[in-house]
């Protein structure tokens, strides 16, 4: 389980790259700045319903909750990075 759980982190931290791109890269990259977050917060979401549906079996393994809370709080954080990354993305393009 924590595996699964070490790739919806992954993906969150890819968001932060791609956030760095987005106020920093040339401008003409921006819209693959925003191509970027949008797959990046879909692998978050791919993985988080992959721990949940694992941890959805009869038997809970030790910590069930705390990973719980913790992909909760992965879900959250990757979907407002999310929005703000498309906020600089939508603020650079102009058109």
């Amino acid at each position: 389980m924590r595996a699964t759980l070490l790739k919806v982190t992954i993906a969150v931290l890819a968001l932060a790259s791609v956030f760095a791109m987005a106020q920093h890269g040339n401008p003409v990259s921006a819209s693959d700045a925003g191509v970027g977050a949008i797959c990046a917060r879909t692998a978050v979401r791919g993985a988080w319903l992959n721990v949940r549906t694992n941890l959805s079996g009869p038997s809970k393994p030790a910590g069930f909750e705390t990973m719980l809370s913790e992909g909760r709080r992965l879900a959250a954080d990757a979907e407002q990075k999310e929005k703000e990354i498309l906020a600089v993305v939508e603020g650079k393009m102009g058109a």
